[in-house]
């Protein structure tokens, strides 16, 4: 609530009705993220729970369509990128040595296994392709793109970065062999950030180009704490336990929202 009034307007609308507020209806959608649940079920929900009601300020209960409805409202997405960035802002201390990483990992728009997709003949359908850059050590993020997978890493880093220097800048960002490329070390150094990212060996003598690239030894990894990394995948691996690495939407921008919405309430239980 608190961080949904920072970011929402009280009403969409002029002419809104007034049942409830927009930051209101933002609690709800993380609250049936957060339990893993329908627009429907998590009205149900808070019939039965006066005390849930009364935290979020409830006076009556919204219908089920005015939840979708309000996750599919323009804006809303932008409103989720500024909740995290003062998620972010809060959990980096002022002139401390800051490090970062940043990772993508899928999120399924079906149930159906990998292992039944494959037997059935049947081609794998899309999956949402979630790309995070988090702060170490907290393990909030301060950024997140959204895009259809599968594709190159590398193609939704710009954005990532430009996202998460609206509220942090880190001293080193850590990423994998995804996201090895010149220009991406380039653009680290531009943000006024170290990139330590793990280099792919193209040249059949081993050696690597580039101002940058070429840096990136094994020694100077190992002692740029290259390890640290793992950080985020430990923020995929917990975001997919508790919340669910499939989404039940089945609309383009509600696949987007769901995706959205797992990462965020992930970084609120956080």
């Amino acid at each position: 609530m608190l961080l949904g009034r920072k970011h929402l307007a009280p009403y969409g609308s002029v002419k809104s009705r007034k049942d409830f507020t927009q930051p209101q209806l933002m609690a709800c959608l993380i609250l049936r993220t957060y339990l893993k649940t329908t627009y429907r079920g998590v009205i149900e929900i808070l019939a039965v729970s006066s005390e849930l009601r009364e935290v979020i300020g409830l006076t009556k209960l919204p219908n089920y369509s005015t939840l979708k409805k309000f996750a599919d409202r323009e804006g809303v997405l932008e409103a989720m990128d500024g909740m995290l960035a003062t998620l972010a802002q809060a959990a980096a201390e002022p002139d401390a040595y800051l490090e970062a990483a940043m990772d993508a990992t899928g999120l399924e728009s079906s149930a159906a296994s990998a292992h039944f997709v494959s037997r059935s003949g049947k081609r794998r359908k899309k999956y949402v392709k979630v790309s995070v850059l988090i702060l170490c050590g907290s393990l909030i993020p301060a950024s997140m793109v959204l895009d259809w997978g599968p594709g190159n890493d590398k193609v939704q880093a710009k954005e990532l970065m430009d996202k998460a220097a609206l509220s942090v800048r880190p001293d080193l960002l850590y990423a994998d062999a995804g996201y090895d490329a010149e220009w991406v070390h380039s653009y680290c150094v531009d943000w006024g950030v170290m990139g330590v990212i793990k280099p792919v060996r193209h040249k059949q003598d081993g050696s690597l180009g580039g101002v940058y690239r070429s840096q990136m030894t094994e020694k100077t990894l190992k002692d740029l704490g290259y390890g640290t990394r793992w950080e985020v995948e430990s923020f995929m691996s917990g975001m997919k336990r508790t919340m669910g690495s499939i989404l039940n939407a089945r609309t383009d921008r509600g696949l987007m929202t769901d995706a959205a919405m797992k990462v965020l309430a992930y970084a609120i239980r956080r």
